[in-house]
């Protein structure tokens, strides 16, 4: 009676419907607000319902995944399964994003903006946020008025993330005053932000 009554009010994730990453990010935020809580993933994608389970047993999760027709209901319970461990890489200066393309990958132009626009909103997700995003060529389009991802690079800002945009990159696709988060840069401070950095991820 007493698991019957914990299933009841066992909180349930309904994700159905998302895309990548969402299932991913609302299931560890979750795990950061009430770690210690058993719950319920709701997902009708099996690359989702991989991820998500991959992302329980990262974190110690035991997961138990339920086939409901064409949806899946996972069960996670903390501290149940074996966390990896990672070991970290040591850095002796700041993390430093390169931008160089306002898209992800090479290929379909539109998923490469999705892609990228999908990267952006889930640095807000991580461990650890970067010290620094530099937007150059048409990387600095996500920073011009108008672009999906300024409110994750304003928040981004919030968090202490320093955003530069090349100003040579403005100038060449006229949209030096559209600029709307983050400074104007230039190519000697690009030069050194990359010679000073501990680590350099180009998305």
């Amino acid at each position: 009676m007493g698991e019957y009554r914990k299933a009841l009010i066992m909180e349930t994730l309904d994700c159905r419907g998302q895309q990548c990453p969402q299932p991913v990010v609302q299931a560890r935020r979750f795990m950061l607000e009430q770690p210690q809580a058993v719950f319920h993933v709701l997902i009708n994608d099996p690359i989702s319902r991989d991820n998500v389970c991959r992302l329980a047993e990262s974190q110690g999760y035991s997961t138990v995944i339920t086939t409901q027709g064409d949806e899946f209901l996972l069960e996670l319970t903390p501290g149940a399964g074996t966390a990896s461990t990672v070991e970290a890489t040591s850095a002796t200066g700041p993390t430093v994003i390169y931008i160089g393309s306002d898209q992800m990958g090479n290929g379909d132009v539109k998923l490469g903006q999705i892609l990228m626009k999908n990267f952006i909103f889930t640095l807000l997700e991580g461990d650890t946020t970067p010290d620094m995003i530099l937007l150059v060529n048409s990387g600095v389009k996500l920073a011009v008025g108008g672009s999906d991802v300024l409110e994750p690079l304003e928040k981004l800002v919030e968090h202490g993330v320093e955003i530069a945009s090349c100003g040579l990159c403005l100038e060449f696709f006229e949209l030096k005053e559209s600029l709307a988060v983050g400074r104007i840069s230039n190519m000697l401070e690009t030069v050194n932000a990359l010679g000073k950095a501990g680590r350099i991820i180009r998305p």
